[in-house]
């Protein structure tokens, strides 16, 4: 029913127009003996008025067609293809904010006003098409029962609105959006390959009290008062890779290579506790290998949030910071002590599994994350360091447990900022020898809390620029780590 009717009133309306031209013939006859008692400059007043009504008719006629079109290709709103009582609103005079169809030019009577309110039709077309988008000024917003029915075929559910199911189901989000997402979130499950390159340079400055002598009397200290400041700068460059199993699940690999560079100051250069000596110590090589995988446990909603789950591992393939040895630096000054090489990993497997959630509400975005890692305990033949001293041993570091969360704004179509804060807590280190029992290593629990500051660019639909500042809010936390990174998607 709906497919006949849909088909008929198109044809219809593009009719109207060389009918509304034969009308304007026949009219010719009665229209000249009206104005064959008129003077000449009542004629022409009268022909101008005329042809101006004819205008606006023809114009009308042109736009109810193209609304009538655009109603068959599944893109007009209630009263074209529809159910029963959506009629109503199209036969509204005046509904869909158009001017209203004149009369045949036969039935205008020279200098009378052209009627308004007319509801008949001059050549079969009705008199108001479908009421268009609630764009248009005076149009009534389609309801939710219509909204979901379609052009020709008139059944319900199946062809929609264009558009507006697949956007209720999963809001646009802007580049500048997509690349919070990215750097925030998760990996974007739309692409099969992405490298990410980055740089980052991590800074910390440690100062520490040296007491080297003994309590004369339980209240006087006899000996040397030192002030021990280390410096250090770790720069990381990494490649991480990842790839898209499915529209939902993905997986990564994240290969690093570490500089590290420190600076140790101290007094007692020449036995003399105010003069100061220094000394440096430079190591790099590969840092600790890492690898994960992704899923998608939902995808972003108008009413849910986009929620990702993930597992990753990671390799002990850096230098482990256990047997390295501490050495005097300079001959004379023996409290000048740093270790012979540093350290470029940890020296421990582990497993962190995490679960992150985000939801867009244009143009800011919303994320948080939690995970929890999972050290796993490895015996070490030496984790001694005084040199000629071998002491084998079982560590247990404490698991970490990290949450966060922030918000970003995106201020164009491909620049976007963001602000957040992340906390990470690790319960104290535990030792045992063979043979013996875990305890606890003295002041080994950390609280490391970071307000991170990032920026994103998007260069083009490849590759995004992601700048990055944080500053340490805890002492166990690194001052500060600059980075940008660079992932191109394929």
């Amino acid at each position: 029913m709906n497919n006949d009717s849909g088909t008929r009133a198109p044809r219809s309306a593009l009719a109207a127009i060389p009918a509304a031209v034969l009308l304007f013939a026949l009219s010719q006859g009665a229209g000249a003996q009206a104005l064959a008692g008129q003077s000449v400059e009542e004629r022409l007043n009268t022909l101008m008025r005329v042809v101006d009504e004819q205008q606006r008719q023809i114009h009308s006629l042109e736009r109810q067609v193209t609304n009538l079109e655009m109603a068959q290709r599944g893109r007009g709103a209630p009263g074209y293809g529809g159910p029963a009582g959506s009629e109503a609103v199209a036969e509204q005079p005046g509904a869909d904010g158009l001017p209203v169809p004149l009369p045949p030019l036969a039935q205008v009577s020279p200098g009378a006003p052209a009627p308004g309110g007319s509801t008949g039709t001059a050549t079969g077309v009705p008199v108001n098409p479908p009421a268009p988008d609630s764009g248009a000024p005076g149009v009534p917003a389609a309801s939710p029962a219509t909204a979901g029915t379609s052009g020709p075929g008139g059944s319900a559910g199946t062809d929609g609105t264009v558009g507006q199911t697949q956007k209720a189901a999963e809001p646009v989000r802007t580049q500048a959006e997509e690349a919070v997402v990215q750097r925030e979130h998760a990996p974007l499950f739309d692409h099969k390959l992405t490298l990410d390159w980055g740089i980052s340079d991590t800074y910390y400055d440690r100062r520490q009290l040296q007491l080297s002598g003994f309590l004369a009397l339980d209240a006087i200290f006899l000996g040397n008062i030192n002030l021990g400041q280390t410096k250090s700068h770790q720069v990381m460059a990494d490649l991480d890779t990842r790839y898209g199993l499915t529209d939902r699940m993905s997986i990564d690999v994240d290969v690093p290579y570490i500089y590290r560079h420190s600076d140790f100051i101290v007094g007692g250069a020449g036995g003399a506790a105010n003069t100061l000596s220094d000394a440096s110590v430079n190591s790099n090589a590969i840092g600790d290998v890492n690898f994960g995988i992704y899923y998608q446990f939902l995808k972003e909603t108008n009413n849910m949030p986009d929620v990702v789950g993930s597992l990753r591992f990671k390799a002990p393939t850096g230098t482990s910071p256990f047997g390295i040895k501490v050495v005097q630096l300079e001959p004379d000054n023996t409290n000048l002590v740093a270790p012979s090489k540093l350290p470029t990993g940890t020296g421990f497997w582990n497993i962190t599994a995490g679960m992150s959630v985000l939801k867009t509400y244009d143009p800011v975005v919303l994320f948080g994350s939690v995970s929890y890692t999972y050290n796993i305990a490895r015996s070490f033949a030496d984790i001694s360091s005084v040199a000629g001293q071998t002491q084998p041993a079982t560590v247990k570091l404490g698991d970490i447990v990290q949450f966060g969360g922030g918000v970003a704004l995106a201020f164009s179509d491909k620049d976007s900022a963001s602000i957040s804060y992340t906390m990470a807590i690790e319960p104290s280190s535990k030792t045992k020898s063979p043979g013996g029992d875990y305890v606890k290593v003295p002041g080994s629990e950390t609280t490391a809390s970071v307000l991170n500051f990032g920026l994103n660019h998007v260069v083009n639909k490849h590759l995004t620029i992601n700048g990055a500042v944080s500053v340490g809010l805890t002492p166990d936390a690194p001052n500060f780590v600059v980075g940008v990174r660079f992932p191109y998607t394929f």
